[in-house]
């Protein structure tokens, strides 16, 4: 079985971090720890998900612990923007395709190198301890 595979299903939860319910970052904290990479929570440093201002500058100040990369490696994280702000994460399964979650779905893999997420793709980034 792939690591992925136990995070898939999990349903959206403003400022989640558990299995339970999670938001974009909360799976990040849910999946990279687990993986010997730590990452700040974030939680109650935004107001909700539609405060994308707000994400856009926590996506900002989180980049000193990453390095952008421009080949893809699994545990890599994938950034976008929905609007005019860089405001939405997801980690790479393998390049090409990312688990991540939405408001509108549960998590689950999708393609971002095609379709929706492809002309939003802002960056690549490898963690540190990488």
């Amino acid at each position: 079985m792939h690591w992925s595979e136990q995070y898939l299903g999990i349903p959206y939860a403003e400022h989640g971090r558990a299995a339970t319910g999670s938001d974009c970052w909360g799976l990040v904290c849910l999946v990279l720890p687990a993986r010997g990479r730590p990452v700040p929570s974030y939680a109650g440093l935004y107001a909700s998900a539609a405060e994308r201002q707000e994400i856009a500058g926590l996506i900002e100040g989180a980049k000193p612990q990453w390095r952008r990369v421009d080949q893809a490696q699994e545990l890599d994280l994938v950034t976008f923007r929905r609007g005019r702000l860089e405001s939405h994460i997801g980690i790479v399964v393998r390049p090409g395709l990312m688990l991540h979650i939405t408001q509108d779905k549960p998590s689950c893999i999708e393609r971002y190198d095609t379709g929706y997420w492809a002309n939003r793709l802002t960056g690549i980034w490898r963690h540190a301890a990488a």
